[in-house]
């Protein structure tokens, strides 16, 4: 299953029933959030199915069409069954400052010629141009961002598999200074998307210019995700193995989170997750304890440590002599512990 987004050309018809679908599901949003919490108190809870009809006949009433009312009520307790799971946060209601901003479209979605597509209750709309990959259209999904609207198409194909160009083996430290450091020695450079865009932005949200606020915002995230994509797609085709350090981004986005936010490692992994997947490669993530401070010559824990210790870059191995770069230091040991040795020089069981 791949995804595929089509910007839209939309009628000013078109384009008010859509304002007009968010209004009423962003009601309907709500309306299931406080309801699921509320039984919960209570010890009642509902199956998938029983909670999707609950609003049945309430379609005609609000002029949206069924499925999509449905779709909406089982992402409401998809985020809370999350939730329950300990896999995400509590879901937030919908409002001005957090607004809804997409409508789902659960049946398969038709195409036609001239670029147009079938969606239920709005009708044909018009996308620019855009090669697609033959599969079924299984569902999509409509979004509004600050450049316009969007339709997300689900579709059921086989991804491009990047081309190899290489079979080497590859640890990566994340960093916020330079993004990432590998262990081959090279440094990638942090692009700063958010810091070029900074004054701009600024003057934007300092004039309470909601629409420019959003567009510059969007841009920043377009120019990060256009980074990473390219970024993701060198390293399958030169590596047969990456090993990325999993840091708690968490923890240090409390005290650094402006840079945490611009890096965009965790976006990162996830491109480096499915592309290994799709083009045969292995990516492993491997926690960093003691991946700075460990010596990759000998495995003596010499190395600096703490946050007093972020400011030194460079040190020498006080048991072997081995000058390091801080970064370069911890991308060889991210990548030793992915083969199978631990930073002591012990091998691991698999």
């Amino acid at each position: 299953m791949i995804q595929r987004q089509l910007k839209l050309k939309l009628t000013r018809r078109q384009e008010r029933d859509l304002e007009r679908y968010l209004f009423h599901l962003t009601s309907v949003w709500n309306w299931a959030i406080r309801k699921i919490e509320n039984d919960a108190r209570d010890g009642i809870y509902y199956h998938p199915l029983t909670f999707k009809g609950l609003l049945n006949g309430h379609s005609r009433k609000l002029d949206i069409p069924s499925h999509v009312l449905r779709e909406t009520l089982s992402g409401a307790q998809g985020a809370w069954s999350r939730c329950f799971g300990k896999l995400a946060r509590k879901p937030r209601l919908k409002g001005r400052r957090n607004t809804l901003n997409s409508i789902p479209f659960p049946d398969p979605i038709k195409l036609w010629p001239n670029s147009r597509a079938s969606l239920q209750g709005i009708g044909r709309v018009r996308f620019h141009k855009q090669t697609l990959p033959e599969g079924a259209i299984k569902c999509g999904r409509v979004v509004k961002r600050a450049s316009g609207w969007y339709l997300c198409l689900f579709i059921d194909a086989e991804p491009n598999v990047v081309p190899h160009v290489a079979n080497g083996q590859i640890g990566i430290d994340p960093g916020f200074k330079n993004l990432l450091a590998l262990s081959t020695g090279e440094k990638i450079a942090h692009p700063r998307e958010r810091e070029a865009f900074a004054l701009r932005l600024a003057q934007a949200q300092r004039g309470n210019n909601q629409k420019l606020t959003g567009r510059v915002q969007e841009r920043i995230a377009n120019q990060r995700k256009d980074r990473n994509h390219k970024l993701s797609r060198r390293l399958v085709a030169e590596n047969e193995l990456i090993v990325f350090s999993a840091d708690n981004h968490k923890n240090i986005a409390r005290r650094f989170g402006k840079s945490v936010a611009s890096s965009g490692h965790g976006q990162l992994r996830s491109m480096l997750t499915y592309k290994c997947r799709a083009g045969g490669r292995e990516y492993i993530e491997v926690p960093n304890r003691n991946s700075t401070k460990t010596c990759s010559a000998c495995g003596a824990l010499s190395g600096p440590s703490g946050w007093a210790g972020l400011k030194v870059r460079h040190w020498t191995c006080a048991q072997c002599g081995a000058e390091h770069d801080r970064d370069i230091n911890a991308a060889i040991n991210t990548l030793n512990v992915g083969l199978g040795v631990s930073h002591e020089r012990q091998e691991i069981a698999a």
